[in-house]
């Protein structure tokens, strides 16, 4: 049975607030400290002025708190039901006859809300304003080498057979590697060779290694000032593979996979991050059930701390499970459909089980 449109109308607008409030304070907090961390770093970089690092820490804010919009649906959903039941509201609505399966309607279609704006058009923005950040910091800090904590991996197939790169850094806007080794492999799949290098950079039809040392089961080392591997890779195409996950908008996301699954380009984490974009509204509808799970008790009956406590752990254990199964599904045990819909679907179910016990015995 669906609530009341005025009393519906009512708790939508507390459960609107209040999660826009928590995140708004996540917001202010995230761009405070990236601002102070910016302008520590900025103490000898000359065109670094207080405006422009204020604008590269809102540029990047919006990424980095995109990432605890669930913890703000959670916070959010408590904080609402808290602030409902403190004010004996809730009392009154049970007993108008109406059952915590109507008053959480307008906190799930709220959630459902923000999950689909949040992927529609927050992210993309967000992912826009991340491109912006990374040219300006790099115009900043005069960075033109982006270093990473996991290796770049890029396979390809050529005229000469197939060739795995590994690579410990990249450049900004140029298809070139840093700190790269080579496996060259035959057209029937033996190994040929190892190519170490300081820098490959991709050119139209082939990569040029400087500073090359080959390696080879049959032959001595050679070193050679250029070495050259045909390529049938275009260089749009292996810079657009540079870019992070989070950095692509999600209206971008699938003809981003298509070229880089044509172009034989792995591209498993940006298919990942596809999924969790689309498993996010139930995601958010998993944090409401949580909430309404340990926040429904009367302040009356006390334990309320107990409640907020409950509520924060069993958030951070669904943050958990989500970052573990999104690491499993980024090295490709599982599929990214399962590491994504996985953690929300399992959410949304213990919440209305553990709903279910409260409410119905």
């Amino acid at each position: 049975m669906l609530i009341g449109r005025t009393l519906g109308a009512y708790f939508s607008r507390q459960f609107l607030k209040t999660i826009f409030l928590v995140f708004a304070t996540v917001f202010t907090l995230v761009y405070t400290l990236d601002f102070v961390e910016l302008m520590r770093r900025a103490g000898d970089a000359p065109s670094a002025t207080t405006g422009v690092i204020a604008q590269l820490a809102l540029f990047r804010t919006p990424a980095i708190a995109e990432q605890v919009m669930p913890f703000a649906v959670l916070f959010g959903s408590m904080a609402a039901l808290l602030q409902l039941s403190r004010k004996l509201e809730l009392v009154v609505a049970r007993a108008a006859g109406i059952s915590a399966w109507q008053f959480l309607q307008p906190g799930l279609l709220i959630a459902v809300l923000i999950g689909v704006l949040s992927v529609t058009v927050y992210n993309p923005l967000s992912a826009v304003l991340k491109q912006r950040a990374s040219t300006l910091e790099t115009s900043i800090f005069s960075r033109n080498v982006q270093t990473r904590e996991k290796p770049i991996w890029l396979r390809q197939r050529s005229q000469d057979g197939q060739a795995i790169f590994r690579a410990n850094g990249s450049a900004t806007n140029a298809a070139t590697l840093y700190d790269v080794t080579v496996y060259v492999f035959e057209h029937d799949g033996s190994f040929s060779h190892r190519v170490e290098s300081r820098e490959a950079s991709l050119h139209e039809g082939f990569w040029e290694l400087k500073d090359a040392r080959v390696l080879s089961a049959i032959e001595e080392p050679r070193s050679h000032d250029r070495y050259l591997i045909a390529s049938s890779l275009q260089p749009s195409e292996v810079r657009q593979s540079f870019i992070d996950p989070d950095a692509v908008p999600f209206w971008d996301l699938k003809a981003t996979i298509a070229r880089m699954e044509q172009a034989d380009i792995n591209a498993t984490t940006y298919r990942l991050h596809y999924d969790l974009l689309m498993a996010r509204p139930l995601l958010f509808i998993a944090m409401v059930f949580v909430a309404a799970s340990v926040s429904l008790r009367f302040f009356r009956f006390g334990g309320v701390a107990m409640m907020v406590l409950g509520g924060v752990a069993a958030g951070f254990m669904l943050y958990v499970a989500t970052e573990l199964m999104a690491e499993l599904g980024a090295s490709g045990i599982i599929s990214s459909l399962v590491a994504a819909w996985f953690p929300a679907v399992v959410g949304s179910l213990l919440g209305t089980l553990a709903l279910l016990y409260q409410e119905d015995g």
